[in-house]
């Protein structure tokens, strides 16, 4: 569908510093014409008559008309845009909840500046190589919440994603089945979907009930379960917090032993490969991104709703046409 408004628009207005050229080619013209009066005037005075195709309205003519010729070039490239055209596409795309675990174990700092932090700016990475697909964000410890329902709008997602910080974290342990079973429920009201995506973002330290009933559950459901380990197998302490915010230790358990919060890489892999993903364990170069938007990209589009495409024909055409006319004119003279 379009409508076409009366408007008026620049395409291109940064184009405007060249605006001093225009000026110059002006000048450059009529410096032409005076040098030209004063070589005539020297050679037959006032009489212009004696000089065959000479005429000062001619050349007066001709200065207008160059004027002409750069004034509408200069206007052209400034890209003139009018008659708004509105457009609805039906957009195609995926939908992919991405779950993040918001556990305590996720603010070991065995990735800088600690997991939880490296986690969002991984997400923040993954959203700007997808295109079209819409997504939706899970918090997840011991239970699970969708905090962002599936959207196309990323920058409504990235307010959500921003707003999770050591503020939100949970003081449970993870359950991957929990956050699994968020996913199940909110794709449930969408039945016909065939690509029901899920990214996990967590170190893997699950103490899940029903795991492998979840993940079953999950392959009857069509629902592709990937996993970014986030950590390192070496692991790390556990801090805690006080009231205002400030460490004031690490996590110790009943022996008075301080807590080493590890990666458990087998869990992820596992749970990837039985619910037809995949699972990397999160690197920095950012090639586990690149890996993970292969897969997601590999799975087919369905529609997801249309959207309104709004904007400006461009309308240069015209000047540059107008600059043509009067250059030949200027030419014949």
């Amino acid at each position: 569908m379009k409508c076409m408004i009366s408007w008026l628009s620049w395409g291109a207005l940064s184009n405007v510093i060249w605006f001093p050229f225009v000026l110059f080619g002006c000048a450059l013209a009529l410096y032409r014409y005076r040098k030209q009066l004063i070589a005539y005037r020297y050679l037959v005075g006032n009489h212009f008559t004696l000089l065959c195709n000479v005429s000062p309205k001619k050349q007066v003519a001709r200065i207008v008309f160059l004027s002409v010729v750069f004034i509408f070039l200069f206007i052209a490239l400034l890209r003139p845009q009018w008659n708004k055209t509105e457009e609805r596409i039906m957009q195609e795309g995926r939908d992919l909840y991405i779950g993040l675990d918001i556990s305590r174990s996720m603010l070991a700092v065995d990735c800088k500046p600690n997991r939880l932090v490296y986690a969002k700016n991984k997400i923040k990475k993954l959203l700007k190589k997808l295109s079209c697909e819409r997504v939706g964000l899970i918090l997840f410890s011991g239970t699970a919440f969708v905090q962002c329902p599936l959207t196309s709008d990323y920058s409504a997602f990235y307010l959500y994603l921003d707003a999770v910080d050591a503020e939100l974290i949970s003081s449970g342990t993870t359950a991957l089945d929990q956050a699994i079973q968020q996913a199940l429920r909110s794709f449930s009201t969408m039945p016909d979907r065939k690509s029901k995506l899920l990214v996990l973002f967590t170190d893997g330290e699950d103490f899940s009930h029903n795991l492998s009933g979840i993940k079953k559950e999950a392959v009857e459901e069509n629902l592709s379960i990937f996993t970014i380990g986030i950590g390192s197998t070496e692991g790390a302490p556990v801090p805690v917090f006080d009231a205002y915010g400030y460490p004031v230790g690490h996590q110790k358990d009943v022996k008075g032993n301080v807590v080493i919060s590890r990666l458990n890489e087998g869990i992820l892999s596992t749970l990837a490969h039985d619910a037809g993903g995949l699972y990397s364990k999160a690197m920095d170069n950012d090639d586990d991104i690149a890996y993970l938007v292969k897969a997601v990209e590999s799975r087919d589009k369905e529609a997801i709703g249309e959207r309104t495409l709004s904007g400006l024909e461009d309308q240069y055409h015209y000047f540059l046409l107008v600059s043509f006319i009067f250059l030949m004119l200027e030419w014949l003279l």
